[in-house]
């Protein structure tokens, strides 16, 4: 059976920093306006950059704790529609070299997934206006199981295709733990929202996304 490749969507095959500033600026002006929010407080940019990978629900606790759930979700509600309204105006990117790795492993046979915390309209978006679908076998959303957790989505998607060997591909401690808690090698990918400390525990590094054609994975099972 093939090798199989599970790669994470945000700060990793998607450069989501495009986006984020101004859809985060945009949510918490909204929330301005309603008077839940401080026309002197700063939008919390670089505290969602730091928690970047974590499940939803946490990021709003983080950035909204003194908030109730009613405002949290609907602030979750308009930051979505404003990622995605950039997306689909052109205004995100993939990381360089993604669409030729992406392309080498389909000639490889390596099967492709993606696994992120994203939610599912979010996700397909960026899937649809890049169209990854050409080489990608199935986009997860950590919404596809109850747990919220991404080593259970990374298990979801090793039991829903009977996968036998894979590696894991990302760029925060999520990804990481998800690969070695399910005995699977962990890359990670020291872009835009890597931490040093989280990237020590991965099994390879790379600061490039083609550095991924040089590896020799043979079993990435560990």
């Amino acid at each position: 059976m093939s090798l199989s490749v599970i790669f994470d969507m945000d700060g990793t095959l998607f450069q989501t920093d495009k986006i984020l500033e101004i859809s985060l600026r945009d949510t918490f002006d909204h929330l301005r306006s309603l008077q839940v929010w401080g026309d002197e407080t700063e939008t919390p940019i670089e505290k969602y950059r730091a928690i970047m990978g974590v499940p939803l629900p946490v990021v709003w606790e983080t950035l909204l704790p003194e908030h109730g759930d009613d405002i949290r979700q609907q602030a979750n509600v308009w930051f979505h529609e404003k990622l995605i309204a950039n997306i689909n105006c052109g205004n995100g990117a993939l990381y360089p070299y993604v669409e030729e790795v992406l392309q080498y492993f389909k000639e490889k046979n390596y099967p492709i997934y993606i696994a992120s915390n994203g939610e599912i309209d979010y996700l397909n978006s960026i899937v649809n206006y890049y169209k990854l679908d050409k080489w990608v076998t199935e986009t997860c959303s950590i919404q596809h199981i109850q747990s919220q957790n991404k080593t259970d989505l990374v298990r979801f998607i090793l039991e829903k295709y009977n996968i036998k060997d894979a590696f894991v591909v990302g760029d925060r401690l999520s990804d990481i733990k998800a690969a070695k808690e399910n005995g699977l090698l962990a890359v990670g990918c020291n872009f835009d929202f890597a931490q040093e400390d989280e990237l020590s525990q991965a099994d390879i590094v790379i600061n490039r996304m083609d550095e991924l054609k040089t590896l020799s994975f043979g079993s990435a099972r560990c």
